[in-house]
């Protein structure tokens, strides 16, 4: 059974990932069990393997962090539900693509609890929305709006990193990096599309729907 484990005031990037890492160590040891981990952090931008300094628009705007885990670079800050995920691919498919199909599909059924229909795009990693009632880019395909970030790293077969899905942090804070390289389309979270959802609420969708994306028992 999966332990979940919620921080409750803002935890530091570098804090973190010492704590991720000692846990996925424990885990590939078999001297721990498996656990996702619901945090926020303050605000900062971490830069993945496939970063590219171009895309770093304000470097002096908050604290950049170098990540192992795959992706580009990414905001975290207040509002935002982040949620590192250390499961034991050893024992549920040392398959990689997979994985992250599952995790595209635990946000996208998070969001359907409230009745936001999440979607991936080829090319773009996360899951994005939809946005008709904003004017199409200028080669005429329709607006997107991301969502939710993914970014995954892999040792020993061991997960972790994950997951952050935008609730209420500031959007401006996007501003200062190419959220993922990519441009363009723009960047959303739960009210900004109009719904008074809290983080509380978020957690308690993940919660249920990683039942049934992952196969689990239900959370405590």
């Amino acid at each position: 059974m999966v332990e979940w484990i919620t921080s409750d005031a803002p935890v530091p990037y570098p804090l973190a990932v010492e704590r991720m890492e000692a846990r996925a160590n424990a885990i590939a040891r078999g001297e721990a069990g498996e656990a996702v981990w619901l945090l926020e952090h303050p605000p900062l931008y971490t830069a993945g393997t496939s970063a590219r300094i171009e895309d770093l628009k304000d470097p002096d705007r908050f604290p950049v962090y170098e990540t192992r885990r795959g992706g580009q670079y990414t905001y975290h800050g207040p509002g935002q539900r982040v949620a590192y995920v250390m499961l034991d691919l050893n024992q549920r498919g040392r398959d990689v693509r997979a994985y992250v199909q599952k995790l595209e599909a635990w946000v996208i059924a998070a969001l359907d609890e409230f009745n936001i229909r999440g979607a991936v795009r080829e090319g773009r990693v996360g899951v994005w929305i939809e946005r008709p009632e904003k004017p199409p880019l200028p080669d005429g395909s329709p607006r997107e709006d991301k969502i939710a970030a993914i970014g995954v790293r892999l040792r020993k077969w061991v997960s972790f990193h994950g997951i952050s899905i935008n609730v209420e942090p500031d959007l401006s804070h996007f501003d200062g990096i190419v959220p993922c390289g990519i441009s363009g389309h723009g960047v959303t979270s739960l009210v900004d599309l109009g719904l008074p959802v809290t983080i509380t609420d978020l957690d308690l969708a993940l919660k249920r729907q990683f039942v049934n994306v992952f196969q689990d028992q239900p959370a405590d």
